[in-house]
């Protein structure tokens, strides 16, 4: 990547650190792709998950005025046909831990998926590219350090540890934002030849 650092609009310190972490670890160039963040309140549309990310994208690269990215996670309960999905921030800071897994009770599954979609402008009136990835998992009884959102409750991929319980080598080797920054910086480093 070129020395000129991409711009990612978050104000979650733990998004940005594990985003900056991946990007160390996994860049296929000799020089790693910088990362500048920006914290901009943006307002978000209700819809599915790309309908959400797209125009979240679209309104930051217009007020920064320049090419960026976006991140948005959801985490899905097959029980409920993929709610909370990408409200589950809004449903964490209503009920907590407790609460998401008594959504579950009297259904016959507690299966999920975590989901993450980073969305990337290439400025002002381009249409944001989407990039997904998703890991399977469960929603579980709270284990492990409650310093980073749901992942207390997230027990992924038959591993039988939740992503509070993990190292950040193990959970961003199988993680769903792993997985969708992946893409994107295979397109943004395909972009530069």
């Amino acid at each position: 990547m070129s020395s000129t650092p991409l711009v990612f609009v978050t104000g979650n310190a733990n998004k940005l650190k594990e985003v900056q972490l991946i990007l160390s670890k996994s860049s296929g160039s000799s020089q790693p792709m910088t990362i500048e963040s920006r914290d901009i309140d943006l307002p978000e549309i209700q819809g599915t998950t790309q309908e959400v990310a797209i125009e979240k994208c679209r309104r930051a690269a217009e007020i920064i005025g320049g090419p960026c990215m976006t991140e948005d996670t959801a985490l899905c309960f097959k029980a409920m046909k993929g709610l909370p999905g990408p409200y589950i921030k809004h449903f964490m800071k209503a009920l907590g831990h407790d609460g998401l897994n008594a959504m579950l009770q009297g259904f016959p599954s507690n299966d999920a998926y975590a989901l993450c979609t980073f969305a990337y402008s290439a400025g002002p009136g381009a249409e944001p590219i989407l990039f997904e990835g998703s890991t399977e998992g469960r929603i579980v009884p709270a284990r492990g350090p409650g310093s980073f959102g749901w992942d207390p409750i997230f027990e992924a991929e038959n591993t039988g540890k939740t992503y509070a319980e993990m190292t950040s080598d193990e959970k961003n080797a199988i993680s769903h934002r792993y997985r969708a920054l992946d893409k994107l910086q295979t397109y943004l480093l395909s972009q530069k030849s």
